[in-house]
């Protein structure tokens, strides 16, 4: 492994551990009452918002968390609000693993599978189908931008996958009378339809992925 990869290596692995500590140190309770304080004052609580978008993935929360508390401030016309915020809050992730993708050791092995993935999908479609699943927003995002999809199927796949998790968070936090951190989910029946709906995506690619990869024998 050469130096710029060591110091790549590095760098990940110290972010990694920065947003775990953060995760431990910074609890979204606290943060929920603040942000629901601020309610009462649009243009700040507007500002907080965006803020708290940008510095999600810093503390790994999911997203859900944060399309609740637009919820129980907005209600249902806070939808669209919560979807441009989605899409917001991964781009932070994705646009660091793009542009520190290492050349070298298991970072860059891992670039070349995710790439692999996502040119057998398409950036659009691969994106769109694990935004439906339930695997953690950073995760995929990091994937995308190490596998250099382009950014506007980065987008739009985002925004699209990301519709029913927003739209059921939304709603959620819009039925509390107290938003907490731990008072809603998205429920089974959602889940599996997602799975569902991201397998059937992907299942004419793999297929055809499969038929054109050649046999052992040959």
């Amino acid at each position: 492994m050469d130096r710029d990869s060591r110091r790549r290596l590095a760098g990940a692995l110290l972010l990694v551990c920065g947003v775990t500590a953060a995760s431990i140190l910074v609890p979204p309770t606290r943060v929920l009452e603040v942000l629901q304080r601020l309610a009462a004052r649009p243009a700040a609580f507007a500002l907080a918002l965006c803020l708290l978008y940008l510095c999600r993935p810093l503390v790994a929360w999911p997203i859900s968390l944060v399309s609740a508390l637009v919820g129980f401030v907005y209600g249902v016309a806070g939808i669209p609000v919560a979807l441009v915020g989605a899409v917001l809050t991964t781009l932070p992730p994705y646009v660091l693993a793009r542009r520190y993708r290492p050349s070298s050791g298991p970072f860059a092995r891992i670039g070349a599978s995710s790439a692999d993935l996502f040119e057998t999908t398409g950036g659009t479609r691969g994106v769109l189908a694990a935004r439906l699943a339930p695997i953690p927003t950073d995760v995929v995002s990091a994937a995308a931008g190490v596998a250099r999809v382009d950014a506007r199927a980065f987008v739009i796949g985002t925004a699209v996958g990301e519709v029913p998790w927003v739209v059921a968070s939304v709603l959620a936090g819009r039925s509390m009378e107290a938003l907490t951190a731990s008072g809603f989910h998205a429920g089974w029946p959602l889940v599996v339809a997602g799975v569902a709906v991201a397998g059937a995506l992907l299942a004419g690619p793999t297929l055809r992925w499969a038929l054109d990869e050649p046999s052992p024998a040959d």
